[in-house]
């Protein structure tokens, strides 16, 4: 009598753990999938990090150390991809977009010195990002760079304006690129634009 009551919970036990394990699961599975849906867009770009290298300073081997980030310009914006330099600014940017996609306010776009050709994105302050900034006197449109505290600095167009940076990466510059950045649309009842940065899985 004592075995089958001892089975009989042994057997009870096993489908309860098997249970348990099933559900767990089936959660994880639906929590990775709400979250590819928002981050696996297709690449609009056209293009791959092997064919463009030659913004990209590094040596011929840079293309296996590049990674790349989505950004869409306006919440419906589509999406572009940034080449992201091996430097730990850049990874340290990846590292914090990888925990939480960023949707970045954009409060200035069209009151201040060059905005014909630079946008600056604000990133909050909890977000911990080194830099190693250097002079820039020079920049062409669609590279990035990180300017301390916390702010992403894009050059959609070529510039000559001076400012200490650290280069975070690039975007491969076409016109569809500059019309995006350019048409980003202002969030009604805000006055200010939004910039998309992802994780691409």
């Amino acid at each position: 009598m004592k075995k089958n009551r001892l089975k009989t919970r042994s057997l009870l036990f096993i489908v309860a753990l098997i249970w348990i394990v099933t559900l767990t699961g089936c959660s994880q599975s639906n929590n990775n999938q709400n979250s590819n849906n928002l981050s696996n867009r297709p690449n609009n770009t056209g293009s791959t990090v092997n064919n463009d290298l030659s913004n990209n300073p590094s040596n011929s081997n840079a293309a296996a150390k590049v990674t790349e980030l989505e950004v869409c310009f306006g919440d419906d914006g589509k999406p572009f991809t940034m080449h992201l330099y091996d430097n730990d600014t850049a990874a340290a940017i990846a590292r914090h977009v990888g925990t939480a996609n960023w949707r970045l306010p954009i409060y200035h776009y069209n009151d201040y010195e060059n905005w014909e050709v630079i946008q600056y994105y604000d990133i909050p302050s909890r977000y911990d990002i080194p830099s190693n900034p250097e002079t820039i006197t020079s920049e062409k449109a669609g590279e990035v760079y990180y300017s301390a505290p916390n702010r992403i600095v894009l050059f959609f167009g070529d510039a000559q304006v001076q400012g200490e940076y650290t280069k975070v990466g690039y975007f491969d510059y076409t016109q569809e690129f500059k019309t995006a950045v350019e048409n980003n649309p202002v969030l009604e009842g805000w006055g200010n634009k939004i910039v998309l940065i992802n994780h691409i899985n």
